[in-house]
């Protein structure tokens, strides 16, 4: 059920610009609850209105990895707290990566109900989520989404590296990086081997120094040239890190360096004018979710026009920013605010994503040592 993800969303950039890990309490199962279980829509349930009830019945919904400073998700999860106060959410280890949160899975009352992962993690687990389509499924182009809506893109972003530029020199080549002036300062923001953020950046470098998604050598050359001039440090960034100035050089999603430039204000972004590297986050619901009506409902409030503007107010492309372009709905403001596009954009294939995650198992131990 696998499809090629030409990522519209990303295209639509350039055309357009040109908490606690502690578990809900178990509750018991009920009518709402194994209806909800199976349903593939709201429909299924008598609408909206009857999934709101069901959802507010379990009183709970059970998020992971979801950082506040993440493409705008803390004000998104303090959105739905507001408009369903009945439901109380539990977020789980907001700095876990892609393949942290399907691990977490494990038939407990305390998994998590949904999770937003990278594409190689979304379409490696199939058999971990259910089907679901949101009532404006249709308003979702069909390169972003499975057609049965097991897994569906949320939002997407540019590679980039942003720089505290009050603690190193201003970058202006990947080559910088390999300067004294960087040593021990930069880090990148998640496990390659396990972070689709991470896989990404190494791929980012690759495609800088001429590799592709079919060869990512390159960028695992360089990987091992910073390692050799001591400038990579293999902490992960932080809230602390960046507060302290520990790690004031990070390769990331562009919309995570804009996050970061909100409170750190001498905070730049460096991005290639000529290479760009795109990446799609997708959302999946936990076929045995705990609270299966509340993980259905939280899918239909992110793929709102609300909450897919708040994306976009986060610096992140949301899925449906085509359909909302044409209605007249979208934040023209936070439209008018994304960088503009590279000159050439990659945007993985599935398959693509996937061979890089084998190069990644193979080659990033022996880069970095």
């Amino acid at each position: 059920m696998k499809i090629r993800t030409s990522l519209v969303a990303i295209a639509a950039f350039a055309s357009v610009t040109s908490l606690a890990a502690c578990g809900a309490p178990e509750k018991k199962a009920d009518d709402s609850s194994a209806s909800a279980a199976t349903a593939a829509s709201a429909d299924d349930l008598g609408g909206l209105g009857k999934l709101q009830a069901a959802a507010e019945k379990e009183g709970a919904l059970t998020t992971i990895a979801l950082p506040h400073d993440w493409a705008n998700y803390g004000k998104i999860i303090d959105g739905f707290k507001a408009k369903y106060p009945k439901i109380k959410v539990t977020e789980l280890n907001p700095g876990a990566g892609s393949q942290d949160e399907v691990d977490a899975i494990k038939g407990l009352p305390n998994d998590p109900d949904v999770l937003d992962v990278g594409q190689a993690v979304a379409y490696a687990n199939f058999d971990k989520f259910a089907p679901y389509k949101v009532a404006n499924f249709d308003t979702i182009p069909d390169n972003l989404k499975d057609p049965d809506g097991t897994v569906v893109n949320d939002y997407s972003g540019y590679m980039a590296i942003g720089y505290d530029s009050s603690k190193v020199p201003a970058i202006t080549s990947l080559d910088d990086l390999l300067k004294p002036a960087y040593k021990g300062k930069v880090v990148f923001s998640g496990d390659p081997t396990t972070s689709a953020e991470g896989a990404n950046s190494v791929l980012y470098a690759a495609l800088i120094k001429g590799g592709s998604t079919d060869d990512i050598q390159p960028g695992l050359d360089f990987m091992k040239q910073m390692k050799k001039a001591g400038t990579f440090n293999p902490v992960e960034v932080s809230k602390d890190t960046l507060a302290n100035g520990t790690t004031p050089v990070v390769f990331g999603w562009g919309y995570n360096q804009l996050s970061y430039a909100s409170a750190i204000p001498t905070w730049k972004v460096w991005a290639s004018d000529q290479v760009g590297l795109a990446g799609p986050y997708f959302q999946a619901i936990n076929k045995d979710a705990p609270h299966p009506a509340a993980a259905r409902l939280w899918e239909e409030y992110l793929y709102s026009d609300d909450v897919q503007n708040l994306f976009l107010a986060g610096g992140a492309v949301p899925a449906r920013i085509d359909d909302m372009t044409k209605a007249g709905s979208v934040d023209s403001a936070a439209q008018a605010a994304l960088p503009n596009t590279p000159a050439n954009v990659t945007v993985p294939t599935v398959d693509q994503t996937e061979k890089v995650g084998t190069q990644l198992a193979a080659g990033w131990a022996k880069a970095i040592g």
